[in-house]
């Protein structure tokens, strides 16, 4: 299950060991696309907690993390930004970003 982040609240994310946050908007097409890819690895991976973070609802957690371009994809590992991804990606190259 992939959770809605809310009111720019980002310690849920913080606070896991392995998180994955898909920084989007519901207008943007590209979007669209890995949204239902980053679903099917939320149900998939059981180590890696998953979050989506609507830029528009969230335009303060989109500036503190510098999100210029969307889809982003970001992994935090023990609350620190581990990496990123700019762009739409296939479900095999998110597996290889995530592990």
């Amino acid at each position: 299950m992939v959770k809605k982040i809310e009111n720019n609240d980002m310690s849920e994310v913080l606070s896991s060991k392995c998180a994955l946050v898909d920084f989007s908007a519901a207008w943007c097409g590209p979007c669209n696309m890995i949204g239902p890819i980053v679903e099917q690895l939320s149900e998939e991976k059981s180590d890696v907690e998953f979050f989506n973070a609507d830029v528009d609802k969230n335009p303060d957690l989109a500036m503190k993390y510098r999100i210029q371009s969307i889809p982003a994809l970001v992994l935090f590992k023990d609350g620190k930004e581990a990496d990123r991804s700019i762009g739409v990606i296939p479900k095999d190259k998110i597996e290889e970003f995530i592990s």
